[in-house]
């Protein structure tokens, strides 16, 4: 008989994408996850393999939990210009609650291994199509009800939602409130 696991694979992931967050790939260490993680690196290594690997199920874990929490926002009922702003609030409250200021994993991810590492690169890519996909769609509904004008191009103004959500978890990390964010969230939601 087997000697049963001494740690839950699920809880592992989400401390190892804890650590990863804050310190970033290339600065976190096998002891840093291991100390995270609270087992020994030969259990580390026998369940995931690999850092890299454990880095890997850890951003598919923040992509699949925030990209489902912002469409969830988006896809809620009320008026789009409002949903979209209070989804753009959310991030920008949630990122500056954050003692820490880490931002979002993801636009960390791309700006650390853009052009270095093309799987993790990958993976942050589809995030941010999904998101943009989920801007897209609002955009279409609010042209079905007349919030939004008929004439925009919706996939182009996903992207620019998009973008727009990269500059603020980017900049929520160095300002010192929200007065900045707000002004760049009404400025882009009542330009629709």
């Amino acid at each position: 008989m087997g000697r049963p696991k001494q740690f839950d694979p699920d809880v592992a992931v989400e401390r190892a994408m804890e650590v990863f967050w804050s310190k970033g790939y290339a600065a976190t260490t096998p002891q840093d996850l291991v100390d995270a993680l609270g087992i020994g690196k030969g259990s580390l290594y026998n369940a995931f393999g690999s850092k890299r690997a454990l880095f890997e199920l850890s951003l598919r874990r923040y992509r699949d939990r925030e990209a489902r929490a912002l469409i969830g926002m988006l896809e809620e009922g009320g008026p789009v210009k409002e949903r979209l702003r209070r989804a753009l609030r959310f991030l920008a409250e949630m990122d500056l609650a954050d003692p820490a200021r880490r931002g979002c994993m993801a636009v960390n991810v791309a700006a650390e291994l853009g052009g270095k590492d093309e799987e993790a690169v990958e993976v942050v890519r589809r995030m941010f199509d999904r998101t943009e996909d989920g801007f897209r769609a609002l955009i279409e509904e609010g042209q079905r009800s007349g919030e939004i004008a008929a004439g925009r191009d919706a996939r182009s103004v996903g992207s620019l939602l998009l973008n727009t959500v990269i500059g603020l978890r980017l900049m929520a990390r160095v300002v010192d409130g929200p007065e900045r964010l707000d002004r760049v969230i009404d400025a882009v939601v009542d330009g629709l």
